[in-house]
């Protein structure tokens, strides 16, 4: 079985939550991890504890994003694993959103995405060899009521996916995408005491992550539906 092994690992859109356990398991995996964000100053401690490096960088912005992997390339290394988990909303009902307001959360959800992602395939490409992570959401797959611009913006960035994913594929670079079809427990925010693992533990979505990695090329997923035990879909 080919299983790759991964070396430097590019997070994007990194924070508290699923980013840093990611970051947690990658450098447990002896990954060298870099961590982008447009503000970097509250990813200190998580720089400390899993030695990564952090990087400002707007997502939505193409020069940001070609000088992001310049200087991951450079300081680093070539990121063999990239990891997309950027998205913003605009909520509201549809005749009062303001256009502004829709067109940044889609920027951020999936053109950040594109931008990423393309910037991540030029390296690989060449030696046939990568992973790209996209991290979804329920609104990848269901449009909510005075929603629409977060599902808009993961709708695309699903499909960018799956057309990634078949055109990639047979060249050495495992695309996937997750549907986390829940809310997120942090420290922030508990589940209550009443429903016990109602909540996506973000570790526990950072071992699926995991796993799909470790997938043998001879059966690949590109996609992966998360979700508590109690939740309906």
């Amino acid at each position: 079985m080919d299983i790759p092994a991964y070396k430097i690992a590019l997070i994007v859109g990194a924070g508290e939550g699923l980013s840093a356990s990611l970051a947690r398991l990658f450098a447990r995996e002896k990954i060298r991890v870099a961590l982008a964000a447009r503000k970097i100053e509250k990813l200190g401690a998580l720089c400390s504890e899993t030695g990564a490096r952090a990087y400002p960088c707007d997502a939505t912005n193409p020069d940001e994003v070609e000088r992001l992997f310049g200087l991951v390339e450079r300081e680093i290394g070539p990121p063999d694993l990239v990891v997309y988990n950027a998205s913003a909303r605009a909520r509201g009902a549809l005749v009062d959103l303001v256009p502004a307001d829709v067109q940044n959360a889609i920027a951020v959800s999936a053109f950040g995405g594109f931008l990423v992602a393309q910037q991540a395939a030029q390296r690989m490409l060449p030696n046939k060899h990568g992973a790209i992570l996209f991290t979804g959401a329920s609104a990848s797959v269901k449009g909510y009521a005075q929603s629409a611009p977060f599902a808009m913006g993961k709708f695309a960035l699903r499909g960018l996916a799956q057309s990634m994913a078949r055109e990639l594929s047979p060249q050495g670079i495992h695309v996937a995408h997750f549907v986390i079809d829940g809310g997120i427990k942090s420290a922030e925010r508990q589940e209550p005491a009443e429903r016990p693992d109602s909540m996506l533990d973000p570790d526990a979505i950072a071992a699926s992550y995991w796993s799909v990695l470790q997938q043998p090329r001879s059966a690949w997923t590109w996609e992966m539906e998360l979700r508590p035990w109690v939740e309906t879909f």
